[in-house]
């Protein structure tokens, strides 16, 4: 390379060197079996969807485990994209920087690559679900389509997640510290999801921190939550069926006199009525809220990536 030509390569723009850096993250993909995040999220898809997908969007207790089973899903896909990304060739971009490398095309490439690698994620996901059965909101909200408005929930999750852990490992030295803080995330996201586990009241303002809570809260919403029955009530009543009174079984004459008049569902969907949570409303209002909740934090996570990584020079770990 003449001296010349090596002038002209670094002095390059953003948007030549943010094509240069996409194409070397497809290389990747091809030849260092990156693609193998594809066929895990198809497999951990599948998992779920076998264990907790039959209620999925047919009752209260299933639409809540199911939403938060998916959320766990984007975020795991989200997590591993990206958590060795840029840790992994941590030296290469601190000497490419020194010789005029722009950050902010460095990380737009992998803004770019990593959107495909998640919208690809969230169509497998799909797929994998409607081939296993499971029940899928019938209803839009935002587009005409209701797997359309699920998809881009599906997707603004583990983009989010995605870009946080492209964060850690901006700021992680070696892979292996990124992937020590990576399930300390991931127990933050579980716990902190504002809906599946009890909180402290202290506590909830910390779920709006996360991307489950946001994620969870827009698919129950797509879902129409607040119109599913609620049966955790009646099953559990009906394992006190044959408890006798006075040599009788009152509970077990009362549950036949209720099957043979058909009030069975009437009584679920009464239930479901004293439970039903304003914030999981069939609502457009509360989709979109979720979604600039969550693309917020996805702009604060890149920007944030990029001021640390414009400081890479002086790392001296």
């Amino acid at each position: 390379m003449t001296v010349m030509e090596a002038y002209e390569v670094k002095h390059r723009g953003r948007i030549a060197q943010t094509f240069i850096y996409l194409g070397k993250l497809f290389r990747l993909f091809l030849f260092q079996s990156d693609w193998k995040v594809l066929p895990m999220s198809a497999v951990i898809a599948g998992l779920v969807a076998f264990a907790v997908g039959g209620n999925l969007y047919k009752t209260m207790e299933g639409t809540l485990m199911g939403t938060f089973a998916l959320s766990c899903i984007c975020v795991w896909n989200g997590f591993f994209n990206s958590i060795q990304m840029i840790c992994r060739e941590r030296a290469i971009v601190k000497r490419e920087h020194r010789a005029g490398l722009h950050i902010t095309a460095y990380v737009a490439s992998h803004m770019i690559y990593q959107a495909i690698l998640c919208a690809l994620q969230v169509i497998i996901t799909i797929v994998v679900c409607t081939i296993m059965g499971v029940t899928l909101p019938q209803k839009s909200l935002v587009t005409p389509w209701p797997l359309v408005d699920l998809g881009i929930t599906l997707f603004f999750i583990t983009y989010c997640a995605d870009m946080l852990a492209l964060l850690v490992s901006a700021f992680a030295r070696t892979t292996t510290t990124a992937m020590t803080i990576m399930p300390f995330l991931l127990i933050v996201q579980l716990l902190f999801s504002g809906a599946f586990f009890s909180l402290p009241k202290e506590a909830m303002p910390l779920s709006n921190l996360t991307t489950t809570k946001w994620g969870l809260t827009a698919l129950c919403a797509q879902g129409d939550y607040n119109s599913l029955p609620m049966v955790s009530v009646w099953n559990n009543a009906l394992k006190l069926k044959n408890v006798e009174i006075d040599g009788g079984k009152p509970l077990l004459m009362m549950f036949q006199y209720i099957e043979e008049n058909d009030m069975r569902e009437d009584i679920l969907m009464f239930s479901a009525q004293q439970n039903q949570k304003p914030e999981y409303d069939f609502s457009i209002d509360i989709v979109i809220r979720c979604w600039l909740w969550l693309f917020m934090w996805t702009c604060v996570y890149i920007i944030v990536t990029v001021i640390l990584l414009e400081f890479i020079d002086r790392d001296k770990r």
